[in-house]
């Protein structure tokens, strides 16, 4: 059964795309398969892998408002084990259209909806990877809701705290509310420019306040990492030499050593 984790940070720029787009990339590499569902209604994650988002009528607002079936939302990417569940500009007009949506449907569930989708889904996945909008509505509600635990990718700036917080409370909420098993799967440092003093204590804060849940792998600031989406690959396949690949593969390695030893200790309980 696939593991669901949430990409979130309500905090645009840091890195949240990048590291959907290249973990999922780098997990069906590894030999898992991956699905990666683009919950943002900008649809980068969905260019970011090479499929044209505009005319798409298959996406996950087909799904979410109960138009298609999941699995009609599924496409193949030219990546290794790598499946996505696109999204575009429809995606925003969810939150305004819940009302009707109730009104047609008693048991439509405004939080609720993406969990409905991937449980049909999670089965054929070893995980699935939920690239979230940087904003705290009721997408994110859903994602939360669906979701076995969350990764928090952390800028290496002056103001990485800020505003995580905010996060934070709002993961309590959605324990409280409608995911009591719902973790924090880990936070993962990205853009890190190690020539400056500024973001070494960054790391160091960062680490401070997080402890073991912050990976031991690094998110180098390149400009490779950002010409790759614009040619539609992940970085292991626009540049296979980059530092940045060997990055994301680490990350992914960790990811799922991480989750075979929970495994290993759930058995043994």
């Amino acid at each position: 059964m696939g593991k669901i984790i949430s990409l979130v940070n309500q905090k645009g720029g840091v890195g949240k795309t990048t590291t959907s787009i290249n973990l999922a990339s780098s997990l069906g590499l590894l030999g898992k398969k991956v699905l990666l569902v683009d919950f943002d209604p900008q649809g980068n994650a969905t260019t970011g892998v090479g499929v044209e988002k505009g005319a798409l009528t298959n996406t996950i607002y087909e799904a979410l408002v109960n138009e298609k079936e999941p699995k009609e939302v599924v496409k193949k990417t030219k990546f290794k084990n790598l499946d996505l569940i696109p999204a575009n500009v429809r995606l925003a007009s969810y939150e305004m259209n819940i009302p009707a949506l109730q009104k047609m449907d008693p048991t439509f569930s405004k939080s609720g909806q993406l969990k409905k989708v991937l449980e049909e889904l999670k089965e054929d996945y070893d995980f699935v990877l939920i690239d979230c909008p940087p904003s705290l509505g009721s997408l994110i509600t859903n994602a939360l809701t669906a979701s076995d635990s969350v990764i928090i990718p952390v800028q290496c700036e002056f103001f990485a705290l800020e505003g995580i917080m905010q996060l934070l409370s709002t993961i309590r909420a959605a324990r409280k509310k409608t995911n009591p098993n719902l973790e924090i799967e880990g936070v993962v440092l990205t853009m890190l420019d190690s020539r400056t003093i500024l973001g070494l204590d960054v790391v160091e804060n960062i680490r401070s306040f997080f402890k073991e849940k912050v990976y031991d792998t690094i998110i180098p600031r390149l400009i490779v990492l950002a010409e790759a989406p614009s040619h539609g690959k992940p970085i292991a396949n626009y540049n296979s030499k980059s530092k940045g690949t060997q990055a994301y593969i680490n990350l992914a390695k960790e990811v799922i050593e991480s989750n075979a030893r929970k495994e290993t200790e759930t058995s043994v309980r």
